[in-house]
């Protein structure tokens, strides 16, 4: 019958590998319980679009008065979601003997405003005007998206 030696390192990593295997089965559960922060101040964003009356599409003045009122309304939710989100600019110039020859920029704005309302919208000469308003505040009360969270208890079993 052979006898198989074990260095007493080797010996050693065995054990506390064996060790920690089994404490991961040691049956202990954790609760962690969360309780939602107010944020400490809601600001209130503004945004204010624009269209031209005389060059929407329309057979009647009423209509294209229709058509400016959205438009403009469209333009302020654009500056809304420009102010939350950012924008995303793209651009590329090319130079040919030191000699700048194309200049390109490609702006793009994506994201979802809610909770916004129209303060004004009225009519200024051949433009109408619409003023929207984003206050945070109603913002986190009706749709609370993410809120901030702190450990507020934590339970092991």
């Amino acid at each position: 019958m052979k006898t198989i030696t074990i260095a007493p390192l080797t010996a050693w990593l065995l054990a506390v590998t064996i060790a920690l295997g089994l404490s991961g089965c040691s049956g202990l559960t954790t609760h962690v319980e969360y309780e939602t922060l107010t944020p400490a101040s809601f600001p209130i964003l503004t945004a204010t679009g624009m269209a031209p009356l005389s060059l929407q599409q329309g057979s009647t003045e009423q209509e294209k008065m229709r058509r400016a009122m959205r438009a403009a309304k469209l333009d302020a939710y654009r500056e809304l979601a420009e102010q939350v989100y950012g924008q995303r600019i793209n651009g590329n110039s090319e130079v040919s003997e030191l000699v700048l020859k194309n200049d390109h920029f490609k702006v793009q704005v994506d994201g979802v405003i809610r909770g916004a309302k129209v303060i004004r919208a009225y009519p200024v000469d051949d433009t109408y005007v619409a003023e929207v308003e984003l206050d945070y505040r109603r913002v986190w009360q009706l749709y609370q998206q993410q809120p901030q969270q702190r450990i507020k208890e934590v339970t092991y079993y």
